[in-house]
């Protein structure tokens, strides 16, 4: 099935840039800013105008240069085209590393800072806005994709192959209505339950009143980052596609990670049923697994298991694992 969800890597642009149309590209204060902006995440044309205060048609203009240059990739979802950057390839890989290494030597500006802040403050109010309005809703409409028993059976076995056993702290981050937590209660010394909406913290303490060795904790990932949590497992089941900044909640979920812990990511392959934006929160259409192993080998891990299970409508379901190495 053909998927909405396309990855363009543009890598005939890559291959076939000129050192001149490279040179160009990054010949412009504007343009170097934008790529510093996506060094660590996505963001949609509207968003990137919000970011540099700039209308759309300038802003369209720099990307097309920077895209010709093979120094962009888009990624269509819906109506809106995100970007990010390109890894390097093709004859200019090596310039396109350095140059790339330059520009993450100096931070983003203040202003752009701001920006960026912004932005994330209002993917964080949308995704908690849905979820509020949705909440006695949302195990009916998720189940529609993928029933939770399928990925979740997944979940258990990786963790059950953890070399530490019991594990001393698991943490499950956008807990829900906390169906997993008995079962990691039953294996873990310790498990911190983590969501953004305290409605799906007081169904997750309701489902679990008797068990005595859960925290839960609202908020995202950084807070138990702040808070200095430290990890043999950290499950992300079927939540990054309701979440504006997946590659972020990656990230600062393998900072989580003991030495040898593992990440276990339970998502939704890319598909194309536009209608589980509106029926069901989701903000991206699944993701390319390739897309999920880049994210964590940016962040320090490597790919060491997966299985792929195929649902009723079309969807996929992808439980990656990946581990930190010692």
């Amino acid at each position: 099935m053909a998927s909405s969800a396309q990855i363009i890597d543009l890598a005939e642009s890559r291959d076939h840039a000129s050192l001149a149309t490279f040179l160009k590209a990054v010949a412009d204060d504007l343009r170097l800013h934008i790529l510093r902006a996506l060094a660590q995440d996505s963001f949609s044309v509207s968003e990137l105008c919000t970011i540099f205060a700039v209308r759309q048609s300038a802003l369209s203009h720099h990307l097309k240069i920077l895209s010709d240059a093979g120094l962009l990739s888009r990624k269509k979802e819906g109506t809106a085209t995100f970007y990010r950057r390109a890894l390097p390839g093709g004859s200019l890989s090596i310039l396109q590393s350095q140059v790339l290494e330059h520009i993450d030597n100096e931070p983003v500006t203040p202003a752009v800072e701001a920006g960026i802040d912004r932005v994330q403050a209002q993917r964080e109010e949308n995704s908690v806005a849905f979820f509020k309005g949705h909440v006695d809703r949302f195990r009916q409409q998720q189940e529609l994709i993928a029933p939770w028993h399928d990925y979740s059976e997944v979940t258990l076995q990786l963790l059950d192959r953890l070399p530490r056993q019991p594990p001393q702290t698991v943490v499950e981050v956008g807990v829900g209505e906390g169906w997993l937590l008995p079962a990691l209660h039953e294996r873990a010394h310790a498990v911190v339950a983590l969501d953004l909406s305290e409605r799906m913290l007081e169904l997750a303490r309701e489902h679990t009143a008797k068990l005595s060795n859960i925290e839960f904790v609202r908020g995202s990932t950084d807070r138990l980052l702040v808070r200095q949590v430290c990890a043999d497992a950290v499950i992300i089941n079927m939540v990054l596609h309701h979440t504006p900044d997946p590659q972020r909640i990656v990230s600062e979920a393998a900072a989580l990670l003991n030495n040898g812990g593992k990440l276990i990511v339970s998502e939704l392959c890319a598909h194309d049923q536009i209608w589980a934006r509106e029926h069901c929160g989701d903000l991206w259409l699944g993701f390319q697994h390739e897309e999920l192993e880049r994210w964590a080998n940016y962040a320090g891990l490597e790919l060491t298991a997966s299985v792929f299970l195929a649902q009723r409508n079309g969807f996929q379901v992808q439980v990656q694992q990946f581990s930190r190495t010692q």
